[in-house]
């Protein structure tokens, strides 16, 4: 036996032991970059069913079933469930949210900085490849107290929700910081984005978001556009002072500009499209 199959033996066994192994784990880098210690874990692994799973996007690397092995393994039944880790169905749901608040804009962060990152070399005389940018740099947090008031009435309310959300940390798809939801292990693997993606953006979330776009644009105008607050009126007497206190200097001089310190508030609220205006870019 060569020494490949014995590091795609202990390759294979620690898989199995830990259910995924980080990308930068020894055993694992050397698969990445070697094809045929890579083939020769995938031939070992298939000789039980399993397949080993990469994502260019993830940090980590996994096992799963074979489908061959699937119908065998879980049966008519199992195959025709929504899952077959026995997650209840509202498990199910917060999953699928957590994927969508988490998978979907981290996606979209990679794929923006490997943009640049190309836009870069083209200025790059000597240009060389550029990995990825990481899940852990670039996955976003989901705040607790956020989850809990948007999709608590909808996910069981408090205690269910945690019972859930312990759940999936359990099965490697969350993890926790504090009071902050984050990317576990497996929920960008054991999810196919290509499949949820579509179905998600172009499904109940394109649905949503085509509601919150007629509903702005049925929504009166009062509600839409903030009114212009009335400005209060200057007593007589108070102008009659204020000219009295006015410097000789702006008397003596009618061709000068008068700058009002009164108009920028006011031209603010009358048009909440006006911003101020922005520093030049500098060199």
């Amino acid at each position: 036996m060569s020494a490949h199959l014995d590091d795609a033996a202990l390759l294979a066994a620690e898989l199995l032991a830990r259910r995924w192994l980080p990308r930068q784990h020894p055993k694992v880098k050397r698969a990445l970059i070697d094809a045929e210690l890579w083939q020769a874990t995938q031939d070992r692994l298939a000789q039980v069913g399993l397949r080993l799973i990469d994502n260019l996007y993830a940090d980590h690397v996994s096992v799963a079933l074979l489908r061959q092995a699937e119908s065998t393994v879980f049966g008519e039944s199992g195959l025709n469930s929504h899952n077959n880790i026995d997650l209840p169905r509202d498990a199910v749901s917060l999953l699928v949210v957590l994927w969508a608040l988490i998978i979907l804009p981290k996606r979209e962060r990679q794929a923006a900085r490997a943009a640049n990152q190309h836009g870069d070399e083209q200025n790059d005389m000597f240009g060389k490849d550029r990995p990825v940018p990481t899940a852990a740099s670039v996955s976003p947090l989901v705040s607790y107290r956020a989850l809990l008031a948007d999709f608590g009435v909808q996910l069981g309310k408090k205690t269910r929700l945690d019972t859930n959300l312990r759940r999936l940390e359990n099965h490697g798809f969350i993890g926790r910081k504090g009071e902050d939801i984050v990317e576990g292990p497996l929920l960008d693997l054991l999810l196919d984005y290509d499949a949820l993606a579509s179905r998600i953006l172009q499904g109940a979330l394109g649905d949503v978001l085509m509601q919150a776009k007629e509903l702005i644009g049925n929504l009166p105008l009062a509600l839409t556009n903030p009114v212009q607050e009335e400005l209060e009126e200057i007593p007589d007497e108070d102008l009659g002072e204020a000219e009295d206190a006015a410097p000789p200097a702006m008397a003596s001089e009618p061709d000068a500009p008068v700058v009002s310190t009164d108009a920028a508030p006011a031209a603010s609220e009358a048009d909440p499209t006006v911003a101020p205006s922005a520093a030049p870019d500098q060199a």
